[in-house]
């Protein structure tokens, strides 16, 4: 028989204002797909080919975008899927400490490359206090000070990242605690590429699955506003989105070492799950101005976004003109290096948003940083 991918999937209706549910099947043979409507007991989607989803994207919890239709991935459709998707699948932590945050995009493409996807992430400075908390399993341990004082000296990138046996992987993609070690037994690894030594060693990974579900509540916890807060200054600074088709194909790494390359700082990160109320309400400028809105709109809440805060000199002007023209085709005849050029497809997939005007810069990282981000 034919290989296919089972879930169960929600649809929320905005014009019946209800919440709809179908089974969606994938076929990763040809990468077509199905839907069927629960309720009415019927065929709502054909089996067609979908370029637009692939197998990485298909885990509960997850958020597809089928024909603009915003679908949560809310359980697994039969037992073959739940064995064959479902049983290797892990969350871990993977933390990256003040030495390398400046490198965080050459670790999320190391991520990537290693069949993992980052699912959360934020920019965070821990305090003394929480960072000893976060480490308190190493109280009686010698380095437990200097650890802590390291560990709040700076900004850090705490990530969940979600794969096959991600526990194992992520800590093997690090490499030997000590950086030294690192470079003598394991070449390829993180630290072995970017650690000083034993405490300036790239990053932290969960030691067990306990051990990641207690350390993702600690930065992502379920009770809202009880994480460490962002570290965005709102100051100086303009706002840039790596849209959801960027970081589904795995350009995020890719797209924040350009920016990092081109002399700009980052200083601040979060990846977000617009609704489509948010969407519509960030780009309501947009509206009734530029025929795009409607698949902007769709494009944003499609799945996980990545918000940054940019500073520089005369940001928001330089930014934009870093990012180029909204077509990805004009920006590839006019301005070959920008953003869009690189990493754009369409007019509405066209990689990241910037702020166009410079007096909404600071707005639009209140939008992420302090609206959203409650």
């Amino acid at each position: 028989m034919e290989d296919r991918y089972a879930f169960l999937a929600e649809w929320f209706d905005p014009i019946a204002a209800l919440m709809r549910r179908f089974q969606l099947f994938y076929y990763p043979n040809d990468g077509s797909m199905e839907m069927f409507d629960v309720k009415n007991q019927r065929v709502f989607l054909k089996r067609i080919k979908y370029d637009d989803i692939h197998p990485r994207d298909l885990f509960v919890g997850n958020r597809v975008n089928v024909f603009s239709r915003q679908l949560n991935l809310i359980d697994y459709g039969d037992q073959y899927t739940r064995n064959k998707l479902g049983s290797k699948k892990e969350r871990t932590l993977a933390l990256i400490k003040p030495d390398v945050v400046t490198k965080i995009g050459d670790v999320m493409e190391l991520v990537y490359s290693s069949n993992l996807i980052v699912t959360k992430a934020k920019m965070t400075r821990l305090s003394w206090s929480q960072a000893a908390d976060f480490y308190m399993e190493h109280q009686s341990k010698s380095f437990f000070n200097n650890l802590v004082q390291f560990m709040s000296s700076g900004p850090v990138v705490a990530m969940e990242i979600m794969g096959d046996e991600a526990t194992s992987v992520w800590r093997k993609l690090l490499g030997p605690a000590d950086s030294a070690a690192a470079r003598r037994e394991a070449p390829q690894s993180i630290r072995a590429h970017f650690g000083t030594d034993g405490l300036q060693n790239v990053g932290h990974g969960s030691e067990s699955l306990d051990a990641a579900a207690r350390e993702l509540e600690f930065f992502f916890p379920s009770a809202i506003g009880h994480g460490p807060s962002n570290t965005a200054t709102f100051t100086d600074c303009t706002c840039c989105i790596i849209k959801p088709h960027a970081v589904s194909d795995g350009l995020t790494g890719k797209i924040l070492n350009s920016i990092s390359a081109a002399g700009f700082e980052i200083s601040a990160l979060q990846m977000f799950n617009m609704e489509r109320v948010n969407a519509e309400e960030f780009y309501e400028v947009y509206k009734g101005v530029v025929l795009e809105y409607p698949g902007m709109v769709t494009e944003l809440c499609s799945g996980p976004c990545m918000a940054l805060e940019i500073r520089g000199t005369d940001t928001p002007k330089t930014f934009r003109e870093f990012c180029g023209p909204a077509d990805p085709e004009i920006a590839r005849h006019l301005r070959p290096n920008t953003l869009r050029a690189l990493y754009g497809k369409d007019k509405v997939r066209n990689a990241v948003h910037c702020t166009d005007l410079p007096e909404d810069g600071v707005l639009e990282v209140q939008y992420f940083f302090k609206i959203l981000d409650t």
